[in-house]
């Protein structure tokens, strides 16, 4: 498919966005090192279960993290971003102006008419990271049987997040001290952390009201749960899934993959 993509990459607007994409990596990464390796494996995992031109809904989108590595792995799939922050989502709407291959939807997913407000009824894949731990568990055992339903036969639903297991806190504590001693040492190196990257994002001009609404609609961090790796594999398949297991995991996070 030919887009506009390439015509709008010389635009101010694209040009601003690009900068605060690398901006929200830079502090993604000081959370989550291994961030890029489990995005590859993420696109691997689509690779091999649904090909290279896949149409793919990336939920709880943010920025479009996810929808840039996949339109660069695979110029031919198509990405429908869905999310509710609207600052993120005036960063996503900058990076991929004019790309026809890209569809932003704003909507929340603790709504359950959510799903009425895509282009498509199915997807090949559902994609997301680091972001249904803002639900509770109720409110993610019933996103996940919707997302039963948006999922097409032999599609697959992968969410990278973090999955703590609480029957191993030995290991918890000290892959926590590891991991805190790491984040301090990039931080001293100039490492943005998630407040200070917010707190510059409410001083830009274009960022500034849609950073006040996004405090509006979350708060300071949505009071939401971190079950188990088993907990999310038992649910999908409660839910209509066929099969569903972890396919990668870091210390602090894993990538749970649930087939159709």
């Amino acid at each position: 498919m030919t887009t506009d993509a390439t015509n709008a990459t010389d635009t101010g607007n694209r040009a601003w966005a690009l900068r605060y994409q690398r901006s929200w990596d830079l502090q993604q990464e000081w959370y989550m090192p291994d961030r890029e390796e489990r995005f590859r494996v993420m696109l691997d995992m689509v690779e091999a279960f649904v090909g290279t031109e896949p149409r793919v809904l990336d939920l709880a989108c943010g920025t479009g993290s996810i929808t840039a590595r996949l339109l660069d792995r695979f110029p031919n799939a198509t990405s429908t971003g869905i999310d509710l922050d609207p600052a993120l989502l005036t960063i996503a709407r900058g990076t991929f102006e004019g790309d026809e291959r890209v569809v932003l939807v704003e909507a929340d997913l603790k709504d359950p008419h959510w799903p009425a407000l895509l282009p498509y009824d199915t997807y090949d894949a559902v994609l997301t990271a680091t972001a249904l731990h803002w639900l509770r568990t109720d409110a993610l055992d019933g996103l996940y049987g919707r997302l039963a339903g948006l999922v097409r036969h032999g599609g697959v639903f992968m969410n990278a997040d973090h999955m703590p297991d609480d029957t191993t806190p030995r290991i918890n504590v000290a892959e926590r001290i590891q991991r805190h001693a790491r984040m301090g040492r990039a931080q001293s190196e100039g490492a943005p952390d998630w407040a200070e990257w917010w707190a510059q994002a409410a001083e830009d001009p274009v960022l500034a009201a849609p950073t006040a609404r996004r405090f509006e609609i979350y708060g300071a961090h949505a009071d939401g749960e971190m079950p188990s790796a088993a907990w999310h594999a038992s649910t999908l398949r409660e839910k209509g899934f066929a099969e569903a297991r972890a396919v990668w995991c870091s210390p602090s996070d894993t990538l749970m993959l649930a087939l159709r």
